[in-house]
């Protein structure tokens, strides 16, 4: 029996081009990976690629090659766009364990010359102005609840308080603020990036991808080179926008609304685990799952979900489910709620038509007239640009505005996002969303959705003075 061997093609060595053709050469040579890059260089990388990736359409070759990307100040608004690829890795600066800087924020292309740019500077400049006045009375209330522990330097206890008032005072950060982010991903998800930012309204997006494509051709030459706007998206998008304008609807009292689900999810998710370890039809499984007494079906969920530790992940028969919710949360929260990146998600554009939330400690710290005073005038700003350009207003758009979001998902991705977003040291934005989610999945789906593990006592509410 030959030697089993398990080694890295180190990046160091091999460009990701390389890597990615001595993996797909594989499938038709009886070489090692060693040798099959060994006899590789880059002209013969391109040609392979030019040929069986770009003229055959095997892309799936391209997943070899993986490039890390760093992105430096860019505004919070074409992150959401950077973003917005499923399957790729991201790591951004923090608006909850960050301070930002009062210049920290982008001024877009589309307002060169434009005489509404001194207005959205002003609204900017004021945004940011109120957000580092109010950060002095929020920490004063958060030291007195959370006083120093004895031996602890003042340095040790601003960060362990930071979040706490941080959290409430970044619902006055505009989308125009800059931050940075890691970006992780294939050249074949990396093509799919750069075709939707060179395909988005905004112009600084729209630079961004071609950045992006530059920086991605200095290692992955040929599978990149031909990622270009997309001409279907831009033509639905105009004759979306034509066929929508003024349509706002009546609006939802509730911010959580289940809209679908499937009524026999339980069943349907308990018959397909018995089908993986059993030799039946899943016909039979499902039959045999309807005549179960309840108490044998509760006895079937508590083994398929009571023993599992904080640490374990739910098997994959739970994605036999889907749910779909129409979500109305502020753009904080929804900052955290995108990551969740396998579910389908479909979020309408940040506006400040919707209302904004008031967090109790901004009340508490004497500032609520002042917060509401920025807020109002943002809203106000807003509207005078979007008369002119709906896309560049979305720039002056505070985290504390709602928007609106449908998302799909299945059971055992509710189980992830519910666990980590309800957890105490998630932001109370996304908590509210997390238990509502709960709530709805447990109202019609309690045999499995009670194995969820939430913290007892849940305060989200004691944050918001409104919402």
């Amino acid at each position: 029996m030959p030697e089993r061997k398990i080694y890295l093609l180190s990046p160091k060595k091999y460009s990701p081009e390389t890597i990615a053709v001595a993996f797909a050469k594989t499938s038709r040579s009886p070489q090692s990976f060693q040798e099959i890059a060994d006899e590789l260089n880059d002209e013969a990388s391109a040609e392979f690629h030019e040929k069986w990736v770009v003229g055959y359409g095997h892309a799936s070759v391209a997943e070899h090659a993986v490039l890390h990307i760093a992105i430096e100040n860019v505004s919070r608004m074409a992150i959401e766009s950077i973003e917005s690829n499923r399957l790729a890795s991201y790591t951004e600066k923090s608006t909850r364990y960050q301070k930002w800087d009062t210049n920290a924020f982008v001024i877009p292309p589309e307002l060169d010359a434009h005489p509404l740019r001194e207005i959205y500077e002003q609204t900017v400049r004021m945004l940011f102005e109120t957000y580092t006045a109010s950060l002095a009375p929020a920490r004063a209330i958060i030291k007195e609840r959370y006083p120093r522990k004895e031996g602890e330097s003042e340095a040790l206890w601003d960060r362990r308080i930071r979040s706490k008032y941080v959290d409430s005072c970044r619902f006055l950060l505009p989308a125009a603020s800059l931050a940075n982010v890691g970006v992780t991903a294939n050249a074949r998800v990396l093509e799919s990036a750069i075709r939707k930012m060179l395909t988005h309204p905004l112009a600084e997006v729209r630079e961004i991808g071609r950045k992006v494509k530059l920086v991605a051709q200095g290692e992955t030459p040929t599978l990149v080179k031909y990622a270009e706007a997309v001409p279907y998206i831009q033509a639905f998008t105009q004759y979306a926008i034509r066929n929508t304008q003024g349509a706002r609807g009546k609006g939802q009292e509730d911010f959580t609304q289940l809209i679908d689900f499937d009524v026999d999810a339980e069943n349907k998710i308990l018959a397909a685990a018995l089908y993986r370890f059993g030799e039946m039809s899943y016909q039979d499984a499902f039959a045999h799952i309807q005549q179960l007494l309840p108490e044998k079906r509760t006895e079937l969920a508590e083994k398929l979900l009571g023993g599992m530790d904080k640490y374990d992940i739910p098997l994959r028969e739970l994605e036999y489910s889907h749910y779909t919710f129409d979500l109305i949360m502020d753009q904080g929260a929804y900052f955290e709620f995108k990551r969740h990146r396998m579910m389908s998600q479909t979020p309408q554009a940040l506006t400040a038509n919707l209302g904004y939330a008031v967090p109790k400690l901004i009340s508490e710290a004497g500032f609520e007239d002042r917060y509401i005073a920025a807020m109002d005038a943002a809203a106000a700003a807003y509207q005078q640009l979007a008369a002119f350009n709906p896309d560049v207003a979305g720039y002056l758009v505070p985290n504390g505005f709602n928007r609106r979001v449908l998302a799909t998902f299945n059971l055992r991705e509710a189980y992830h996002f519910v666990q980590l977003r309800a957890a105490r040291n998630a932001h109370f934005s996304i908590r509210r969303v997390a238990r509502e989610i709960y709530g709805a999945i447990e109202k019609h789906h309690p045999l499995l959705a009670q194995y969820m593990r939430l913290p007892e006592g849940e305060t989200w509410q004691d944050h918001f003075a409104s919402f």
